[in-house]
């Protein structure tokens, strides 16, 4: 009886000694999070029973709080339909080129210039003889209501001289409201294959050197799009407040970004708190600005579009959510460096008082503050060079170009995301000093996890 392989008294204890799979990764996402081997933070430090739960209870609190506020400001409608007004086409396919002209003259060019030279005897040189020139494909549908069939349409005369060749792939708008010769118009070139596999390289670096937490940073990415796409800009269009909108978006971006990221573990929540606080100051510090610059939000043409479609959109607003956002991704990466900062300076020399580690914690800061603060700076003048160019070109002074509302806009948004950005690292550094056992004033006599 007891060779038998299947018997029951012989199987028992094997089955007791096994324990539960999953015990162990949900210990690990719990209380250490996941380094890219899918191994524990070697550094977390180790905290009080008590204070690991009041984390836990400020995070589900706050988390309570961010899904009520997406519940209340979610849009109840979907875009009216006021946005015909703007003109916008919603429909685009992609086509072939398999014809092509570029030495097209534009229809009626020769009877302008006879009027021209009627008008203006011996205007030649000024209006010239020469045809001008507007180039005509023939595109073949590769998608849409009518695929596989080919029809003219017209380039862009700014894009003659790009090197059109046969064969090429581009975007057709479609506006099935027009008559049948216009239903189609160029749009752009078809770049989607190679962003697509731009992407997917990305997406193949990160996880490489990440690995499960790249991965995983990658997932809270996606979350993070889905969260602007799905809640954000649509409770806008409904005419929710912007800046309303944007806090209750930028704090659920924050748990999915952070928490998928570096797992559920306590130096997380540290670091989302201080994100959350430093996103407050700068969203207020933001309003006060921007009430007393007199921003009207109508300093570019894609926002009178959109006034233009919906009249209940506060573009003021929208230029405050514009920075509270903005400001979100800078913010999360220094307030979870802050808390790292800390977690191994304490580990290496469990002895520092609080303000020593404070304060040498602080150090790590201010070097990460100041790389930072000129990427901020130099990715928003890159966004606007062409502007800076047009500005140049005008010969105006820097104050008169500073001074224009389109440059104001972008001036205020680097300057206060850079204040809110700066904030935070004492914030940060502070929350992540009280949390440890005494204060960070003693070694911790135990860790409660063994």
């Amino acid at each position: 009886m007891t060779n038998d392989p299947i018997a029951p008294e012989a199987d028992a204890p094997s089955r007791a000694k096994k324990p539960w799979p999953l015990n162990g990764v949900l210990r690990r996402l719990q209380s250490h999070g996941m380094d890219t081997k899918g191994e524990p933070h070697e550094h977390d430090v180790p905290l009080r029973a008590g204070t690991r739960t009041a984390l836990a209870v400020i995070a589900i609190g706050l988390a309570v709080v961010t899904a009520v506020g997406m519940l209340v400001l979610r849009a109840r409608e979907k875009p009216s339909e006021k946005l015909r007004a703007t003109g916008l086409v919603s429909a685009f396919y992609d086509g072939r080129i398999i014809g092509l002209d570029l030495e097209r003259p534009c229809p009626g060019f020769e009877e302008s210039s006879k009027g021209n030279r009627a008008l203006f005897p011996g205007s030649e040189a000024e209006f010239g003889t020469s045809p001008a020139v507007c180039p005509r494909s023939v595109v073949l549908l590769l998608a849409g209501p009518d695929k596989g069939k080919s029809m003219f349409v017209d380039l862009p005369v700014n894009l003659s001289g790009r090197g059109f060749a046969k064969g090429d792939k581009i975007v057709l708008s479609y506006t099935p409201e027009t008559e049948e010769e216009f239903r189609y118009a160029f749009a752009d070139r078809n770049r989607k294959p190679l962003l697509f596999w731009l992407a997917l390289a990305f997406a193949v670096v990160v996880v490489l050197l990440g690995r499960l937490r790249g991965f995983a940073a990658l997932v809270g990415l996606i979350a993070s799009g889905a969260v602007l796409l799905a809640f954000v800009l649509p409770a806008i269009l409904d005419g929710r407040s912007p800046v309303l909108v944007a806090a209750v978006g930028s704090s659920a971006i924050a748990f999915l970004a952070l928490y998928l990221a570096h797992g559920f573990r306590p130096a997380t929540t540290v670091a989302l708190l201080g994100t959350l606080a430093s996103l407050g100051l700068t969203a207020v510090l933001a309003a006060l600005v921007t009430r007393i610059a007199a921003l009207s939000g109508y300093a570019s043409e894609e926002a009178s579009l959109v006034q233009l479609a919906d009249a209940r959109i506060d573009l003021a607003g929208l230029v405050l959510a514009g920075v509270v956002i903005g400001a979100l991704g800078a913010i999360d990466d220094m307030t979870v460096t802050q808390v790292a900062a800390v977690n191994e300076l304490h580990a290496a020399n469990p002895d520092l008082d609080a303000r020593t580690l404070y304060r040498s914690a602080l150090r790590i800061g201010r070097d990460h503050v100041a790389s930072t603060v000129n990427t901020l700076a130099l990715a928003y003048a890159g966004a606007s060079l062409p502007l800076l160019l047009l500005f140049l070109l005008s010969r105006q002074s820097l104050g008169t170009v500073a001074n224009g509302e389109v440059v104001a806009t972008e001036a205020i948004r680097t300057l206060v995301g850079s204040i809110g950005l700066v904030c935070s690292v004492p914030i940060t550094t502070w929350l992540a000093v009280r949390v440890l056992p005494g204060g960070g004033r003693r070694r911790p006599v135990a860790d409660p996890r063994t």
